[in-house]
């Protein structure tokens, strides 16, 4: 068994007949049937059952397809990797982001990216973790931003930063004595209305997880799972929230949000970026896990993402 005879194979079960698929290979008929002929003896099985109106793949045809399919396109993906390898970094690389990482981070990266990657394009895709984390496995993305990686220690991955979550209020609502932005207690919050995601959002699940340990009950008002909804509502004076500040900079630059750090406890949660080690490794998704590194030091470095940087640790 060989690579052509499998690519011979692929296309004679999507065309469904010996003669389309010699046309569409520009071989001829009977040769084609020769390297069917050699598969089935080699396999010591029927894979294909003829018929007047085409071909149909019996049960061992079904899973040889399946094998194939994975084997050419991982060849293909070797072809591609080694031809990129000694070359300037060319290509597409899709980057899955958290929404509140997407907000500080996709435009600068992007930016820098088509600077100094000219022949790479970047896919920045924001969704919530949760679908990062399965398109990182079935391999759909080539690189990832989460927070929670107890789930995919089989993936490579590494902390990027450790970020602290503060409670954000309408610059006319602030609800306590002390001066707007003064740190609060968790336990101080807990009476006011909150706007926060649904409990499947990552977000949520970590601070639902501090407060079970804290033994407090917030008053969630309201559940939405888009953070700009969260960010416009809050700064209407309609409720709080809590949230990352490089989630909501852009309102708070803007003087639309007030926000100010919990303690008592300190509310932290780790960023991890991630990859998937089975996808193989591109020159141009190796230089925008770098350049990714970089851009976030300098946003950590001028403040616009509070956070610890761990890049370098």
């Amino acid at each position: 068994m060989d690579i052509r005879q499998l690519r011979y194979f692929i296309a004679i079960a999507e065309e469904g007949s010996l003669s389309s698929a010699a046309q569409r290979l520009n071989v001829a008929q009977p040769s084609l049937s020769q390297h069917v002929l050699s598969l089935e003896r080699d396999l010591d099985v029927k894979l294909l059952e003829r018929s007047p109106r085409g071909v149909t793949l019996t049960q061992s045809g079904e899973v040889l397809l399946s094998h194939a399919r994975e084997i050419v396109e991982a060849l293909e993906q070797a072809v591609v990797a080694v031809r990129q390898s000694g070359a300037e970094p060319a290509g597409d690389v899709s980057f899955g982001l958290p929404s509140s990482v997407s907000m500080v981070l996709s435009v600068p990266l992007a930016e820098t990216v088509r600077l100094e990657l000219p022949k790479v394009r970047l896919r920045a895709i924001e969704a919530m973790s949760g679908f990062i984390q399965t398109w990182l496995e079935d391999q759909s993305i080539d690189l990832g931003i989460l927070y929670d990686v107890s789930a995919v220690r089989h993936l490579l991955h590494h902390q990027l930063m450790t970020e602290d979550l503060y409670f954000f209020s309408a610059v006319d609502a602030w609800p306590f004595d002390s001066a707007p932005g003064t740190p609060v207690r968790l336990a101080d919050i807990a009476p006011f209305e909150l706007v926060l995601p649904s409990k499947h959002h990552g977000l949520r699940v970590m601070i639902d997880r501090f407060t079970r340990a804290q033994g407090i009950q917030l008053n969630i008002a309201t559940e939405m799972d888009a953070l700009s909804q969260i960010k416009t509502m809050v700064s209407r004076g309609s409720g709080y929230t809590i949230l990352a500040p490089a989630a909501a900079y852009d309102f708070v630059d803007r003087g639309e949000l007030i926000m100010a750090p919990i303690v008592e406890p300190r509310m932290t949660r780790p960023v991890y970026f991630v990859r998937n080690p089975a996808k193989p490794v591109t020159a141009a998704s190796r230089e925008v896990e770098r350049i990714t590194t970089e851009v976030i030091r300098d946003l950590v470095a001028r403040g616009i993402w509070r956070a610890d940087d761990e890049t370098g640790r």
